[in-house]
């Protein structure tokens, strides 16, 4: 254990210092100022013997964080960096992204504030990277065997990296110019700066993975590479494509200019903040798709809606609105969800803390059309539960103004489409592309990870199954037990009591 009376001698949480929102409002770079630490140590000294480590249930990744916790708080941070990786292929990715199930796993949270696991994380993954310690770990031997994977998010780079390290030859197919999924264009660069991820990418090259930018699988789209040529050419293909068809709103007026997906705003607006192309007129990004000067409402209170928050202010928008269909969230845990369930709680993320507003049991009714034809606001009413219906509260009806509306209500699976139409994989009831319990497809010799298979889910879930698919595609691979760690099955759901 680290500090045997830290959890004693140190009761709170110590987070970074985020920098003043008037200064980050002005640029794209990450908003937490340079890590105090002496806070740091302080909290990863806060990690007690708690003799069974919830941690490691909460973490999909079965993260090794006692260990952790105590070689940091020693001092020893380059032992850390080797315990941090055995687990977790990209720790300076969920050490940003990640909700962190495992704080809310953490035996201290009984009865106090949990350890700050996630910025522990976070700061030996950049140490790392700081000292030169994240280097190529290319294979003593190759196999002989060629693995395709189509995607390269969370899970297909974790299964391209295991797979490569393992012997294999392995090359990512990627539709987009830039290999990193939704991790590159998706996320905003204020949440997580890209140079971390091109030198992650740099990493995984030098190892001996084969990277397809560009290169959409499926269809006769330019440079497009078929499903089948994919299954011909390679012994094995990990479907690894996300669940990227959006959930919408079919109300009226959804027809209207400036009523979209998220994802539709927000790739050109992260594509604009990298420098890496420009809009339709030559601005930033598409003039359609540019909030300033405009008023903003987002419907859906999660982290896709906080991006867009966060995105549109930094535009220049005049007014931003969030609306979530539910309650606002308890400040503490509910008596329904218990210690060591991952709670629903109110959180306050960076992006709220620069402005707009939050509402609460608002549900859209319809997408106002004004006398030009364009979109001039958004027509909502006020619901409250009743048992297990919502309904609306009658009088509580009244239209925003808008002319920029964003849908962030979640995705209902991966696209349909070419890829899936010339494999011929099964999909199950949800839409997702169903699965054995070694995550192979209905397909023999096609696999899938991540989303994908398992439905909208968080980063650690997407990097735990591609490692965990890597496992089961060398075992097909090789006729033997394989020796890559699988820590989750397709089955396998957060802690619960």
């Amino acid at each position: 254990m680290a500090d045997p009376k830290g959890f004693l001698t140190q009761r709170e949480r110590e987070l970074p210092r985020r920098r003043p929102v008037d200064v980050r409002l002005m640029d794209w770079r990450e908003v937490y100022e340079q890590r105090d630490e002496g806070a740091l140590l302080r909290q990863a000294g806060r990690c007690m013997d708690c003799g069974i480590p919830f941690c490691h249930q909460g973490c999909p990744l079965g993260n090794l964080i006692p260990e952790w916790n105590d070689l940091t708080w020693r001092g020893d941070w380059a032992e850390a960096v080797e315990r941090l990786h055995a687990t977790n292929n990209f720790p300076e990715v969920t050490g940003r992204l990640c909700p962190a199930p495992c704080e809310s796993a953490c035996v201290l949270g009984i009865n106090q504030p949990p350890v700050t696991i996630k910025q522990v994380e976070v700061a030996i993954a950049d140490r790392a990277f700081d000292e030169r310690w994240v280097v190529p770990q290319p294979p003593d031997r190759l196999t002989g065997r060629t693995v395709a994977v189509v995607g390269s998010g969370p899970a297909g780079l974790a299964a391209a990296q295991q797979l490569t390290r393992a012997g294999h030859t392995v090359a990512v197919y990627e539709r987009d110019d830039a290999i990193g999924g939704l991790l590159r264009y998706g996320i905003p660069e204020f949440k997580m700066e890209k140079d971390l991820l091109d030198a992650r990418v740099a990493q995984m090259a030098a190892e001996g993975t084969r990277f397809r930018p560009g290169t959409p699988v499926g269809g006769t789209a330019r440079g497009a590479v078929s499903g089948l040529a994919l299954t011909a050419r390679y012994d094995a293909v990990v479907l690894a494509v996300g669940a990227t068809t959006p959930r919408d709103l079919p109300l009226p007026g959804r027809h209207l200019a400036g009523v979209m997906p998220a994802m539709d705003y927000l790739v050109p607006a992260n594509r604009a903040a990298r420098g890496a192309g420009e809009g339709e007129d030559g601005t930033a990004v598409p003039a359609h798709l540019d909030a300033r000067g405009k008023d903003v409402v987002i419907i859906g209170g999660g982290d896709t809606g906080a991006d867009c928050l966060g995105t549109a202010l930094r535009q220049g928008a005049r007014s931003v609105t969030q609306l979530a269909h539910g309650d606002q969230p308890p400040a503490e845990r509910a008596a329904s969800e218990p210690w060591p369930v991952d709670p629903r709680l109110f959180e306050v993320t960076s992006a709220h803390e620069e402005g707009g507003d939050r509402r609460f049991t608002a549900s859209t009714t319809e997408f106002v059309e004004g006398p030009d034809g364009a979109l001039a606001g958004l027509r909502l009413v006020k619901a409250e539960r009743r048992g297990r219906e919502v309904v609306p509260v009658e009088g509580t009806e009244e239209v925003l103004p808008a002319q920029l509306v964003l849908i962030a209500t979640g995705y209902t699976g991966p696209e349909r489409g070419p890829l899936v139409d010339e494999l011929g994989v099964e999909l199950d009831e949800r839409g997702a592309v169903a699965r054995s319990s070694s995550y192979e497809t209905s397909v023999p010799g096609v696999f899938v990870a991540g989303d994908a298979g398992r439905g909208q889910s968080l980063i650690v879930w997407a990097i735990a199954e591609g490692r965990a698919a890597a496992a089961a595609v060398d075992e097909h691979l090789t006729g033997r037990p394989s020796t890559l760690p699988s820590p989750v099955r397709p089955t396998d759901r957060p802690l619960v009591v």
